[in-house]
């Protein structure tokens, strides 16, 4: 069985690849290695794979390797993803997002795939107030360009199953944590900013609450998906353990040992969703998935995996600066 993994070499995606190539599949990675991809995060499993640097918008590059490769199973993980960026560029995020999608989704027709796993995002649904949890038929409500990019690939991935019968499955994960993220994201962002005894920039009051997934835990969800999940299902993937941002700020610095006056609290993003839910049922009782960390335990491993790589992590930021003081307003 040979599977295609876009996005291979980026956060989620790469610990997918690393996690899968300990079983009897031939895996071949497309990735375009832009600024959030990384090879070194797949430099240990380089020998055991295919790797190609190329993009999923890219049409004539994603024949070739459909046509050289001939892969069984695509796994979708290759996306624009971080929504601040999002809010100050667009193009990106429809143009990676939704162009790539139909690109691989119309390779993947052509070519016969036996199943597609389209990798979407809880923030399609839009937000919750304090009660309620999104399950699988929630209607759709994105709020930021991120979302709606989402969104459109998700459904992109519907229609393709609903009117040329592509065996497509479409996967909701909840927010990942753990190593390997790019410092852009709020946990790594907190832990860096905290070591250089820099403030920590929290949006607004850090009342908005997310639920977070160790990114292991969501790798592994996905690659049971892709053996017995249903075509055409939709599975919400979610740890249950929901937290206010502010409440992760203070946990992470409680473990660097660092005092809560180091916060600084600061302008709001526009359209921020309040809080994000998901009802995980599904796939528990289909495919019997069960989160394997707990936050508290996965929290503290990734404190400590940027301890232990933080040379890895000091090369990322020093692109960062720029991009730091626009969304944070220094």
């Amino acid at each position: 069985m040979r599977i295609l993994v876009t996005g291979g070499a980026g956060f989620i995606g790469s610990e997918f690849v690393r996690q899968i190539v300990l079983r009897k599949y031939k895996i071949i990675v497309l990735d375009s290695l832009t600024y959030a991809g990384d090879i070194s995060r797949i430099k240990e499993v380089l020998n055991d794979i295919s790797f190609y640097n190329a993009d999923i918008r890219d049409e004539n590059s994603v024949k070739s390797i459909f046509k050289k490769e001939r892969p069984n199973i695509v796994v979708h993980w290759a996306a624009e993803s971080h929504v601040d960026r999002s809010i100050l560029n667009s193009t990106p995020f429809l143009d990676t997002n939704i162009i790539g999608t139909k690109v691989l989704l119309e390779m993947s027709k052509t070519y016969k795939i036996e199943r597609f796993i389209n990798i979407s995002t809880d923030e399609v649904y839009g937000e919750l107030g304090k009660d309620g949890k999104f399950d699988e038929t929630s209607p759709l409500n994105p709020n930021s360009p991120y979302s709606v990019s989402k969104a459109a690939s998700d459904m992109l991935g519907r229609a393709y199953y609903r009117t040329y019968g592509l065996p497509v499955i479409t996967v909701r994960p909840s927010n990942n944590y753990g190593p390997w993220q790019y410092p852009e994201k709020l946990i790594p962002v907190v832990i860096l900013k905290a070591l250089n005894n820099e403030k920590v920039p929290v949006y607004a009051r850090g009342e908005n609450v997310r639920e977070w997934l160790y990114v292991s835990d969501c790798a592994d969800a996905v690659i049971k998906i892709m053996e017995n999940g249903i075509d055409g299902e939709i599975y919400n993937v979610g740890s249950g353990e929901e937290k206010k941002n502010i409440d992760v700020v203070k946990e992470i610095l409680r473990i660097l040992n660092i005092t809560d006056d180091i916060i600084e609290f600061v302008k709001d993003r526009p359209g921020h969703d309040f809080r994000y839910s998901l009802n995980s049922k599904k796939i528990k009782k289909q495919i019997g998935w069960q989160k394997n960390v707990n936050f508290s335990t996965g929290i503290r491993k990734t404190v400590n995996w940027y301890l232990e790589n933080i040379r890895w992590v000091k090369e990322k930021v020093k692109h960062l600066k720029k991009y730091w003081g626009k969304v944070y307003g220094r």
